[in-house]
Parts: C-alpha cells; structure tokens; sequence
C-alpha cells in the first residue's frame, strides 16, 4: 500500500498551469494542479483556479474540499451551489454544469475514475 500525503495544501506550489479546457468568456480560468493518479483507478491532488467561467467536462465521480476562496457550480439539471472556503463537495460521476469562479479557489480533491 502506498500512502499520498500532500503537505501544507494551502500553500503548497502547483507546478502545472493552463487555461480550462471550455471556457465561457472572459477572463479566462487559469487552473493549476498538484496530483498523484494510483493504480487502482483514484486521482488525489490539490488544484487552483483564478476567476473566470466555464463548463465542467469531468466525468468522474469527485469528492472535493475547497481549502480557499469562492465560487458557485450550477448543475445542469440542478440550482446553484455557493460554494467558499471549508465546504466540500461530492459530485456523482458525470456530473456536468457551469463553474464561475469569484475570487481564486483552491480545493484538495479525489476523483474516483
């Protein structure tokens, strides 16, 4: 068994750096991410993003804890969560919808592939 422990998450330096893969207009998201895929099928890391909108195109089942920052996700089939530092999220697989991201987020997550 190899045991993933990420230090001082909030802090930590994310060394990858790129614009969401769909954004929806400007500014455009920046999003950097710190992760470790297993085996088994999990991912686990730490990911940031800067302000911006766009549609999420993970499929994934993705359990999340945002560690800084706020935003909102509008679920297609669903309302708007208000989400901001210290709240975590379980999104089922396919969970598709709209980020907006206000003010830079950083979450540690677990994606269940």
């Amino acid at each position: 068994m190899s045991i993933t422990q990420f230090k001082d998450t909030l802090n930590a330096h994310l060394p990858d750096s790129s614009p969401v893969a769909a954004p929806l207009g400007e500014p455009i998201a920046v999003a950097s991410t710190l992760s470790v895929e297993r085996n088994d099928g999990v991912e686990t890391g730490i990911w940031q993003c800067t302000p911006g909108r766009w549609r999420r195109q993970i499929t994934a089942q993705e359990f999340c804890h945002f560690i800084q920052g706020r935003c909102t996700f509008t679920p297609d089939d669903g309302e708007t969560l208000h989400i901001q530092a210290g709240d975590a999220l379980m999104l089922p697989a396919n969970s598709t919808g709209i980020w907006d991201i206000q003010e830079t987020v950083r979450k540690t997550y677990v994606l269940m592939l």
